[in-house]
């Protein structure tokens, strides 16, 4: 028998009508819509409760690119090719972190100035026209990942590259560069730990900076960095296990390097089919690039998060679709009286009236004390 936490509750409210012969009927229909809720529910694989109730209402994405040097173009293709696809999924610019150590459109080396293409036609442009890089170059530091993930920013850091994240937020961590077995080299000059990030997500989850968080990585031995989260509602997924490498996936011949790693080739792939409606879910992306396509086996982490993943949506990381309830009651609006308004003269009037308010001078330098 079909059966969720509404149906025991109806049930429950059904129970005190037994001994009531006036009630019977009234009984008998609370059971039937019992029974009719629970059959939806479990049709549609979704708690009912679930449907009214959400705690998601805002998705970020955070994307990083550790790796600089023209050899490493495909890490930068790596890393705007996602940035491409989380907003054509409808993510602003407002609600994504983008962090590329080089400028692969501007470097001396790109025969094609002010592109970068993640294909070997050139058949899509992944730099774009509407491109907003946040940190750059020598910006994207282990300290200031750390600082943008758990807010501990200067206070001059502009909103722009700061992640406003809260506690009904789904965020996508998105990281590609060189790594090894419990780290993620940044610049060839420095290195984040698996136990720092897991450090940092933890920290995320005590400020509640986040409802949910899907961590993406590719790079060898990827699966090593979050082997060590304990943060609860993270989904993890890494494009080789300890011990294997991550390939790249074909070479430019116009271009003359790689341009592109093999799994996130086929996660773009996979990305590229779905609509900011579409019902594809998170267990369907797992199942993306088998080993036999990037010759080293994608491994996932499932056990800290708290929803089956093949009932997730893709778009609940990917995107940006948001619940919403629709309601029949209308707003009542107060009327605007004629004092509170005035014409084209009056208000020129009112502008001319010298203030009694008095005026100093801003402190432009503010000096800590």
């Amino acid at each position: 028998m079909f059966y969720t936490p509404l149906c025991e509750t109806i049930f429950k409210m059904a129970a005190p009508m037994v001994h009531e012969k006036k009630s019977a009927n009234s009984r008998f229909c609370i059971v039937c819509l019992g029974f009719l809720w629970c059959f939806v529910s479990c049709a549609n694989g979704v708690e009912v409760e679930d449907f009214f109730t959400s705690d998601h209402t805002n998705n970020w994405a955070v994307l990083v690119d550790t790796s600089r040097f023209w050899f490493n173009y495909r890490h930068v293709a790596n890393v705007l090719s996602i940035y491409r696809s989380v907003k054509r999924l409808g993510i602003p610019d407002s609600h994504i972190i983008l962090m590329v150590a080089d400028d692969m459109a501007c470097n001396p080396r790109n025969p094609r100035p002010a592109t970068v293409f993640n294909n070997a036609n050139e058949q899509i442009n992944v730099y774009g026209d509407d491109v907003e890089v946040d940190y750059r170059g020598y910006e994207v530091t282990v300290e200031n990942f750390i600082r943008v993930l758990t807010g501990r920013l200067p206070p001059s850091t502009p909103r722009s590259k700061r992640l406003l994240t809260d506690e009904h937020s789904n965020v996508l961590v998105y990281m590609t560069g060189h790594g090894g077995d419990g780290f993620l080299k940044f610049q060839d000059a420095e290195e984040i730990s698996s136990v720092e990030l897991a450090d940092a997500f933890e920290q995320m989850w005590q400020k509640r900076r986040y409802h949910e968080v899907f961590y993406m990585i590719d790079t060898c031995q990827a699966e090593s960095m979050f082997q060590k989260f304990y943060s609860p509602n993270i989904l993890a997924v890494a494009s080789s296990k300890v011990g294997e490498d991550s390939l790249s996936h074909h070479v430019d011949p116009a271009i003359g390097v790689y341009v592109i790693d093999r799994y996130t080739y086929y996660a773009l792939e996979f990305l590229e089919s779905v609509q900011p409606g579409s019902k594809k879910t998170m267990g369907q992306f797992f199942k993306v690039c088998p080993r036999e396509q990037c010759v080293s086996t994608v491994a996932f982490r499932t056990d800290l998060f708290s929803r089956d993943p093949n009932k997730v949506l893709l778009t609940d990381f990917f995107g940006s679709v948001r619940n919403i309830e629709l309601l029949t009651e209308t707003v009542p609006l107060s009327n605007i009286s004629q004092e509170d308004t005035c014409s084209k003269e009056s208000c020129k009037q009112r502008e001319q009236q010298p203030s009694k308010e008095k005026l100093t001078y801003a402190k432009q330098f503010p000096m800590p004390s």
